[in-house]
């Protein structure tokens, strides 16, 4: 749903699917009234910058930017931090602040950096739900609150601690073993998790059709990941290091003649920074997507990034 969260909208209802999102509508003169550089609460598994914009009789803005290595990323926490700052700064409102993330990557990555807006479909009490991703230009950005939005991470950010660097290792995974993705961020076709008996009733029959609902659906990943696996078994004769993994896995879909959604997908499943990475105690670090259109494909086996670290 692209519809932005009308006026009336109170926490548990659905906006109107008629209502067009207008970001003219919800422009309004507002002034920078927060600018937490180490942005945080509890329970929340990161941190982040929050400028928060405000005006009287405006919906409030919050553009929160994240580096890597701040715990949960800024996609996969939306939810929370959406929720988390509408709570703290903003409770007597009765929808949520319009959402904006901006997730710096390292100089260098294949992951595009720019401003997106999230547009959630509802909220039950300031957990806001059924998030969608819509890429906003800093320009526009600047026009919707009627202010400058600082684009970096600010001076105020304070790394964490440095702790012993974990080995990183891509490997093999079997595919039926991977937890069951929550939250779902494509409602219309990924509704709710592969259940256990689906799973494996998937492995017995797969299922290699392309649909057009999103990207995650949009290719073979079948194909994928035997690409991946065979880039995994040519990797270690070389005896290549996780972060040459990338321009490595790139390499081999140019000499296999890859379509070029199959070499963006392969190269999501080497990239240090996107690669699925399931979690025993969260469920996953990075990768819900992918896994959920694996799971609902029947592949066996594909290729996660584990962290091990050295005792």
């Amino acid at each position: 749903m692209d519809d932005d969260l009308p006026a009336d909208f109170a926490p548990g209802q659905m906006p109107h699917p008629g209502r067009r999102d207008d970001l003219h509508a919800l422009a309004a003169p507002r002034r920078l009234a927060v600018d937490e550089h180490m942005f945080t609460a509890e329970g929340l598994p990161g941190t982040f910058r929050l400028q928060l914009f405000t005006a009287p009789g405006a919906r409030t803005v919050a553009v929160a930017t994240q580096v890597p290595g701040e715990g949960m990323g800024l996609t996969n926490g939306a939810e929370r931090y959406a929720g988390a700052v509408w709570e703290k700064h903003c409770p007597d409102q009765e929808v949520p602040p319009v959402w904006v993330e901006r997730q710096l990557w390292p100089q260098g990555s294949r992951q595009e950096v720019r401003f997106r807006r999230v547009v959630f479909a509802g909220a039950d009490g300031y957990r806001p739900s059924g998030p969608r991703w819509k890429a906003i230009t800093h320009e526009e950005l600047q026009d919707l609150v009627g202010a400058p939005v600082a684009t970096d991470r600010g001076s105020g950010y304070v790394p964490r601690p440095a702790e012993p660097e974990p080995r990183l290792v891509f490997e093999e995974f079997a595919v039926a073993r991977l937890g069951r993705p929550d939250p779902f961020r494509e409602p219309g076709c990924m509704p709710a998790g592969v259940r256990w008996w689906r799973r494996w009733a998937r492995q017995l029959l797969p299922d290699r059709g392309a649909r057009a609902c999103c990207w995650y659906h949009g290719g073979d990943w079948h194909t994928v990941s035997a690409m991946a696996l065979d880039v995994l078994r040519r990797s270690r004769t070389q005896k290549l290091e996780a972060e040459d993994m990338e321009e490595f896995a790139v390499a081999h879909a140019a000499a296999a003649g890859a379509t070029d959604w199959e070499t963006e997908a392969l190269t999501t499943l080497f990239s240090i920074g996107d690669a699925i990475q399931p979690d025993s105690e969260i469920g996953y670090i990075n990768g819900q997507h992918r896994s959920q259109a694996l799971l609902e494909a029947g592949v066996r086996r594909t290729v996660v990034l584990r962290h091990l670290h050295e005792t």
